[in-house]
């Protein structure tokens, strides 16, 4: 069968969902799972809207082997010759340049007429092909531009050098059917287009992006643009564990397979799912907590006397675990390294010391350690920003007839301690407080949300905050009064049988992912324009 090319945008479109923002460090792991998984392309970011995101894509081309690392570029030459550099380190290297094509996004947003989309189209992915052998090139708002119009765009695409062209269907407009009927119009109108793939990029406004996406591929296209767990703009892209999951389950109907190792798909969403403060949704398909669950009596029968009667995928094959591992404080290191590498960590020296001695601390708490606890252990433990501060010491006086009251003790970069303490209104409140006195970073805390990782009194709590950061949206509400986004949202992490120290490693997480973004220069949304 055809192969199906898997482009995964999760680090550049998944990053923009709000609140979604990652640190380098976050979107170098993020990359090397891709690779994991088996990915074919990486668009690792949208290296000419930052500096910090110039430095992510430069990081991710030269330390992830494996897949295609592609930069976003618009048809601008500075923003393609930055792309280049971003990218030029690469095992292998593309650059994906695109421009509006719909009547509307001409008229109201670039302001020009379709002969010069034209001229820019063939002057700019020309520069592109001169720079790199792999262009791709990507009509915005493909699915409401005027047909004949998009056949001599991408034709001059083509003749400019692209070898991919991508139909996005940027505002989630089209259905099922049209999709179907524009790649069949492309392939049987556009000349030269049996010389390169055509790849789809859907968007899930009307919760059509898979389906749309699936279409496309029957159709005719062979390159899936998708993001993990679905994120992107809006109400996000085409979910790539839908599918690959669904050409998996259905062979026969789609014909084309992929190269995609399925068992990591679960490990990877997790990962995708705690670096972006993002829950995965309980009934989302192939990985939510229900996906493979069964409470229905009538169902429950029929798994147990034939588990295809209600199942049409093995959990296994998405990488769920079937059972639930238990370890304890007299499990040694090796059985615990090679748990992790099941639940697909791959660990240096440094950090698996640092995550079994955490272990083992929870261990000498809890009398077993469940495999929730230690994916809750290790992205609190290893997959952090760099530490700004860190939470060395916590007391928190409170009661229903007490004045809350937190004392913090945090240490920083210079290992130097610094004590504060504030009153609140609950011990949540005084401990940012406390934190704040310290820091000194004004902000808003947008969302705050708790939940027992397992079952049980002595279960590990998980926080997961997010903060908007005040000085960052008058800044750029100041520079940018046009983009339409005034918000920046830090998401953090914490993880702690104690569900006040959880809180208070969140709100670090979430601020020292601020501090460190703000110093790298590295205002991660602004100027970025979704294909």
């Amino acid at each position: 069968m055809e192969k199906v090319i898997i482009f995964d945008t999760t680090l550049r479109d998944g990053e923009q969902s709000p609140g979604a923002t990652l640190h380098t460090a976050e979107k170098l792991e993020i990359a090397k799972q891709l690779a994991r998984l088996g990915v074919d392309v990486i668009e690792a970011g949208f290296p000419a809207s930052s500096p910090g995101d110039l430095d992510a894509v430069q990081r991710v081309a030269r330390e992830v082997k494996g897949p295609v690392i592609c930069g976003l570029a618009r048809c601008v030459e500075r923003d393609i010759r930055t792309a280049w550099e971003a990218v030029c380190d690469a095992e292998r290297s593309r650059i994906h340049t695109f421009i509006a094509t719909s009547d509307i996004h001409l008229q109201y947003k670039l302001r020009q007429t379709r002969e010069q989309v034209l001229v820019s189209i063939r002057e700019m992915v020309g520069l592109a092909s001169s720079l790199c052998a792999d262009i791709e090139f990507s009509p915005e708002d493909a699915g409401r531009s005027d047909p004949e119009f998009l056949y001599a765009v991408l034709e001059t695409a083509i003749a400019a050098g692209a070898t991919t062209l991508n139909i996005p269907d940027t505002v989630g407009y089209v259905t099922p059917d049209e999709f179907y009927e524009l790649i069949a119009g492309i392939r049987s109108h556009v000349p030269g287009i049996e010389g390169v793939v055509i790849s789809t990029h859907c968007h899930n406004d009307l919760g059509l992006a898979v389906a749309n996406s699936l279409a496309g591929v029957r159709a005719g296209a062979r390159q899936v643009e998708c993001t993990i767990n679905g994120l992107g703009e809006r109400a996000g892209n085409a979910a790539l564990e839908e599918i690959v999951m669904a050409i998996k389950t259905r062979p026969q109907y789609y014909q084309v397979e992929t190269g995609i190792n399925t068992t990591q798909l679960f490990p990877t969403s997790r990962m995708v799912s705690r670096f972006t403060g993002l829950a995965v949704q309980s009934n989302k398909a192939i990985v939510g907590a229900n996906a493979f669950a069964h409470e229905a009596g009538i169902h429950q029968d029929g798994i147990l006397k034939n588990r295809l009667t209600y199942e049409i995928m093995d959990a296994r094959t998405v990488g769920v675990p079937e059972s639930s591992l238990v370890l304890g404080k007299h499990s040694g290191r090796h059985a615990f390294a090679d748990r992790l590498e099941q639940m697909g960590y791959t660990l240096d020296t440094d950090q698996l010391n640092r995550a079994f001695a955490r272990f083992k601390e929870l261990a000498d708490k809890k009398k077993y350690v469940a495999e929730a606890d230690i994916d809750a252990l290790i992205s609190d433990e290893v997959y952090q920003p760099q530490e700004i501060y860190g939470l060395e010491q916590l007391q928190i006086v409170s009661g229903d007839r007490a004045i809350a009251t937190a004392t913090v003790c945090l240490k920083d970069m210079n290992g130097q301690l610094l004590t504060d303490s504030a009153h609140g209104t609950g011990p949540v409140d005084a401990v940012y407080k406390a934190i704040n006195r310290i820091v000194g970073v004004p902000n808003e805390l947008t969302e705050f949300v708790v939940k027992a990782v397992t079952e049980g009194i002595d279960a590990v709590g998980e926080v997961t905050i997010r903060i908007e950061a005040k000085e960052d949206a008058a800044a750029d509400a100041a520079t940018n009064p046009q983009t339409g986004r005034s918000r920046h949202v830090y998401s953090g992490h914490g993880a702690s049988t104690d569900i006040l120290v959880a809180s208070g490693k969140a709100y670090l997480s979430a601020l020292n992912k601020l501090l460190a973004i703000r110093q790298a220069g590295n205002n991660t949304h602004q100027g970025k324009t979704p294909a």
